[in-house]
């Protein structure tokens, strides 16, 4: 399920912070039922030693002034935003609260809430055009030969890009369902050139891309990615996405 949100600045509000994904994720958690956060942050849904928190969310979009000696962005008009779930406890309890309340703040920034609208988006095969609202990530933590780790980041079109996702795409199925996730691999085919974005998150860089995609896969593996995220570290704010269709989702 998706959520759509409108919303705009308070005009008292300071500006947010650039790298603000930490931001909105513990705005998230501050509008859920104190016990429903509780368990989502320490317990979330497991699969093995893995553990998901089942939800994503898009960027701030919209016009916006950046500032970046003082390493903030201001949003002088309106912002859309877009949060997703396959969990509808989650998902009512979110919205509801943020209906009820009318705003959610971020940080030392007041956002004023005008709409939500909702919209259960449907992968009705096993061929699903999407666009990236937030940056997709894909990565492996590897040892050098003299000692230590390091991450190793991938873009769309490459083969251990398709393999992350499979795997994870997998895995959020195996811990929300409870059960064997449908065999197959999930393929994902720029329909434009990836742009790089350099984020950070509590002051670790992450790096993801942004572009349209054809995915082709098991059907229940795409409707993981609209649902829950496309790539790791959806609750921070990474690989949310929603379906193309008409026209540009033929191609």
């Amino acid at each position: 399920m998706h959520a759509y949100l409108k919303m705009r600045m308070d005009p008292s509000s300071p500006a947010i912070p650039i790298h603000y994904n930490y931001l909105i994720q513990a705005a998230i958690y501050a509008v859920l039922p104190e016990e429903m956060a509780a368990r989502l942050h320490n317990e979330g849904f497991a699969a093995g030693k893995r553990s998901f928190k089942m939800f994503s969310f898009s960027r701030l979009m919209g016009r916006f002034i950046l500032d970046k000696t003082a390493g903030t962005i201001s949003f002088p008009e309106e912002i859309s935003f877009v949060i997703t779930s396959p969990d509808m406890g989650f998902f009512l309890a979110l919205i509801n609260n943020l209906l009820t309340r009318g705003q959610i703040q971020v940080g030392q920034s007041l956002l004023l809430i005008d709409e939500i609208r909702f919209d259960e988006q449907v992968a009705d095969g096993e061929v699903l055009t999407v666009r990236t609202l937030s940056p997709v990530v894909a990565y492996s933590t590897l040892l050098r030969p003299e000692g230590g780790k390091y991450t190793c980041y991938y873009q769309p079109g490459e083969g251990e890009f398709d393999k992350l996702i499979t795997a994870n795409l997998a895995k959020k199925y195996e811990a929300f369902y409870r059960s064997r996730p449908p065999e197959g691999n999930v393929r994902a085919r720029p329909l434009d050139r990836p742009r790089l974005h350099v984020t950070t998150y509590k002051g670790t860089v992450v790096k993801g891309y942004t572009c349209r995609l054809k995915l082709n896969g098991p059907r229940e593996l795409l409707q993981m990615a609209l649902d829950a995220g496309l790539g790791g570290k959806g609750s921070q704010g990474y690989g949310c996405v929603e379906k193309v269709v008409g026209r540009k989702g033929s191609q």
